[in-house]
C-alpha cells in the first residue's frame, strides 16, 4: 500500500473516532453499536497466555487493580493510531507454523515477524511503556468476518472501546469492526479472562493468517 493510501486510511481513522468524541457520552454512539462490550462470567485463558506468561513470567506478575479507562482526547487518538501503524507496517506477518513450528505461540515479535497475538502484544507493550495504564490496554480473542479466530488489542476509555488490529490501519470502535467478541483480559487483572457474551465456543487458537 502506498503512503498516499495508507494516510487516507488512517485520517479516516480519525474522523471517525472523533465523530464519537463529539457524541454525548451515553450508551451508544448516535445510530452506532453500544460504546462498550458486555461483560460476563470469568473466562479460561487462551492457552498461548498461559505459556507467554510461564516463559515470560515478569510480564505476568502483576497485583490486581482498579479498572482504568483512557480519556480520548485528540492527542491520545493520534497516539493510538499511530502506534497502530508502525507496528502493522514495521511487523512481517507469518504464522506459527512457519515461524515456530507449532500451532500456537504468543511472543513478542522481536525478530521483525509475528502473527495477530505477537503484533497485539507488542502494541500493548509499546503503549505500557509511553505511560498508558494497563487496566486500559486488553488481549481480546474474536471471530471475525470469515469465522476464524483473531487476536486484536481494546482500548477501553470514556468514549467506548477502540480496537487495535493488524488485520487494518483504521482504529475502529469495536462495535464497527465486524467481529464477534468472545473473550478479553479483565481490567482488574490481565491474567484473568472475562467472557463476552458470544454464544459460541471460543477457539482453542487465535489466528494464523495474513494481512
Amino acid at each position: 500500500m502506498n503512503t498516499d493510501k495508507r494516510r487516507g486510511r488512517s485520517l479516516a481513522a480519525l474522523a471517525l473516532a472523533a465523530a464519537t468524541l463529539c457524541s454525548a457520552g451515553s450508551a451508544t454512539a448516535g445510530d452506532e453499536g453500544p460504546l462498550y462490550a458486555q461483560v460476563f462470567e470469568a473466562a479460561r485463558a487462551p492457552i498461548g497466555w498461559v505459556e507467554f506468561c510461564a516463559a515470560n513470567a515478569s510480564e505476568c506478575a502483576t497485583i490486581p487493580s482498579a479498572p482504568r479507562d483512557i480519556v480520548l482526547t485528540t492527542t491520545a487518538l493520534k497516539d493510538l493510531v499511530s502506534v497502530n501503524r508502525y507496528v502493522n507496517d514495521t511487523i512481517k506477518p507469518m504464522t506459527d507454523i512457519d515461524h515456530w513450528g507449532t500451532i500456537e505461540k504468543w511472543s513478542y515479535p522481536d525478530d521483525g515477524y509475528g502473527d495477530c497475538e505477537d503484533y497485539a502484544l507488542l502494541k500493548r507493550r509499546l503503549l505500557i511503556r509511553a505511560g498508558w495504564p494497563r487496566e486500559a490496554l486488553l488481549l481480546t480473542v474474536v471471530r471475525d468476518r470469515h469465522d476464524e479466530g483473531h487476536a486484536v488489542l481494546t482500548v477501553k476509555t470514556d468514549r467506548g472501546e477502540f480496537i487495535l488490529d493488524n488485520q487494518v490501519e483504521e482504529v475502529l470502535p469495536w462495535s464497527e469492526t465486524g467481529y464477534r467478541f468472545i473473550k478479553r483480559q479483565s481490567q482488574r487483572d490481565p491474567n484473568v479472562w472475562v467472557n463476552l457474551g458470544d454464544s459460541r465456543p471460543a477457539p482453542t487458537t487465535v489466528a494464523h493468517q495474513h494481512r
